[in-house]
């Protein structure tokens, strides 16, 4: 279950068709990173490298060069050294990029000094994302002042500068059905999680158990990471909206907000489930998740191809907003409250965000003034949450400490709208019933 090789031959020809004529796009990949001292991060391609080629390398330079000549997709990477492939495995090498990736033409990346000014010079645009690797950035302006240097001598440098991410990030938005298939996989994955985590939680165990059994799951289901640093935040941790410590041991009588999802094939899930640590709402407990999860509901039924992005978002606020009103919790007009953003006292953060490679992913919300149409293809969060903090002396002690979100993810589709995540149990009496073990 990939991407194949056309494919990603397809989005570079979508690409370079919104290029300009005589023009370059240089994108690199991304860096490897220290963790400690002789010891790595994993290594992550970056994203937009990754959509356009499907390689994994670290030290390598995508090249996009409409109409030349000698092959428009020109890849600079490592060459293959028996060495380094002993210690830390294979190499895919210059003929490698040719022969598994595609390439046109591709050369070790020692010789990107010598050989990329010489496919810039005379190029009237060159499109590169300034700003993400500084170390890169110097070393493109050193090529165009390289250029610059030689203008006496026929040498002609570049015109202008344009960021590509605009272009790239609006194809990066719209989801292929291999895209979708893998998607629905990380949400199937993920779904599973929670659900296990529900059977196997109780009272004393450590917040950090809850993460292991979400991590074993991910990777038995064939994924190799977390998309994200999972969050388990029990009782008044939860209202930490970006809580990751999960040390703390879980008390009987306490909520605990998970919020983790895998990364499958470089895709992520993101979903969150708030359960009771013993299996039982309180009476407190379930008003506020009810509430949340009529919220929920009201964003979804939102989500069909023609309204605009933040629609979803204004229904999980009224409904928040009127039920914080018939709890007590807020005192006024909806309509009120709902223009003063009375509500964010509780629910603080908007209802979503673009999902794909990036767990925040890439594309516009607005399109000049006005929020985005949602389009068929286009994949997001839904994630309303009510946080009551501990320190909220405004409510009645009973209300204290409760914090709630549900989060899935949500294809939009020609007929409306398909959950991800949709094996996670999301009612009271679902997460009762599987937590009791009789699901």
């Amino acid at each position: 279950m990939k991407i194949s090789n056309s494919e990603y031959a397809r989005r570079r020809r979508n690409f370079m068709v919104l290029m300009e004529p005589n023009s370059i796009a240089i994108i690199p990949s991304a860096g490897e990173r220290r963790r400690s001292r002789d010891t790595e991060y994993p290594f992550r391609q970056d994203s937009d490298f990754y959509y356009l080629t499907g390689f994994k390398e670290p030290e390598s330079v995508l090249v996009l060069i409409p109409g030349r000549d000698h092959g428009e997709y020109v890849m600079f990477c490592r060459e293959r050294d028996n060495t380094m492939e002993l210690w830390h495995g294979n190499r895919a090498g210059p003929d490698g990029a040719c022969e598994r990736f595609g390439a046109d033409d591709a050369f070790p990346v020692g010789d990107v000094d010598d050989i990329l000014p010489g496919l810039i010079e005379g190029r009237e645009r060159v499109y590169y994302s300034m700003g993400r690797s500084s170390s890169f950035d110097r070393q493109i302006m050193d090529w165009v002042n390289s250029i610059r240097s030689k203008e006496a001598t026929g040498a002609v440098p570049p015109g202008e500068f344009t960021d590509l991410d605009h272009m790239l990030h609006d194809l990066r938005l719209f989801k292929s059905a291999a895209e979708q298939k893998l998607m629905r996989r990380a949400g199937e994955i993920t779904a599973g999680a929670h659900k296990h985590i529900m059977q196997h939680c109780r009272p004393g165990m450590f917040e950090y158990q809850l993460e292991g059994e979400l991590q074993h799951q991910f990777i038995r289901g064939g994924a190799r990471y977390p998309a994200y640093l999972s969050i388990v935040g029990s009782g008044r941790n939860a209202c930490t909206l970006h809580y990751v410590e999960n040390s703390a041991k879980m008390r009987d009588g306490d909520l605990v907000l998970v919020d983790a999802g895998c990364e499958f094939e470089y895709y992520a899930a993101d979903v969150t489930r708030t359960f009771p640590v013993n299996g039982r709402f309180s009476t407190e407990q379930s008003a506020i998740y009810n509430i949340v999860l009529a919220a929920h509901e009201a964003a979804i039924a939102q989500i069909v191809a023609g309204n605009h992005w933040n629609q979803p978002h204004d229904a999980s606020v009224r409904v928040i907003t009127a039920g914080l009103v018939d709890l007590g919790l807020l005192q006024g007009e909806v309509d009120a409250l709902i223009e003063t953003q009375a509500y964010r006292d509780f629910y603080m953060h908007r209802v979503g965000h673009w999902l794909g490679l990036d767990v925040h992913d890439v594309g516009d919300y607005r399109v000049g003034n006005e929020w985005r149409l949602l389009e068929a293809g286009m994949v997001m969060t839904v994630e309303p949450g009510i946080y009551i903090s501990p320190d909220n002396n405004n409510v009645a002690r009973k209300w204290r400490g409760i914090a709630v979100r549900i989060e899935d993810d949500v294809l939009i589709t020609k007929q409306g709208c398909e959950l991800l995540s949709v094996g996670a149990p999301r009612t009271v009496e679902e997460i009762e019933s599987t937590m009791a073990g009789s699901l």
